[in-house]
């Protein structure tokens, strides 16, 4: 991502932490840098070790409780898959995931015929559906790259 890019989005976040009753700290800031920085749907651990190498004195603790914050507050999103641990999405516009199930990485991708797939009816549950994403498990390039070398 672009440094403008990434300026632009933070500033944005801001401008939404502060409408949703979040201060933009400067721990917050970084942390959301982090996430954009990495690109890549991180853990919170992985956020927390890119954050250490410029912001040591930011706990992994912080880290968890902030992420979270987000993504109650919908800064961010949660990209979780069984097995796993939560991932972390700055992308909170309507998309879908592709799991790699051998690397665990998590790839973005649009697709409108899913994207107009229509929410099931779930009111025998008791379950109130509040969006709906789909997520396509398999085996991504690099890890069949690998496994056609050995």
């Amino acid at each position: 991502m672009r440094q403008s890019e990434k300026e632009q989005r933070l500033h944005a976040f801001g401008r939404v932490c502060r409408d949703r009753g979040l201060s933009f700290t400067p721990q917050r800031r970084a942390i959301l840098g982090a996430i954009l920085d990495l690109n890549n749907h991180p853990t919170a651990d992985q956020v927390h070790a890119a954050l250490a190498r410029r912001r040591p004195r930011v706990s992994r603790a912080t880290v968890f409780r902030t992420l979270e914050a987000f993504a109650r507050a919908g800064i961010i999103s949660k990209a979780c898959h069984p097995g796993s641990a939560v991932r972390y999405d700055w992308r909170t516009e309507t998309h879908h995931h592709m799991v790699c199930l051998r690397c665990d990485r998590v790839m973005d991708f649009a697709d409108p015929r899913l994207d107009a797939l229509a929410v099931p009816d779930t009111r025998t549950f008791g379950f109130v559906v509040s969006e709906l994403r789909v997520q396509l498990r398999g085996t991504c390039r690099r890890c069949r790259q690998l496994e056609d070398r050995r």
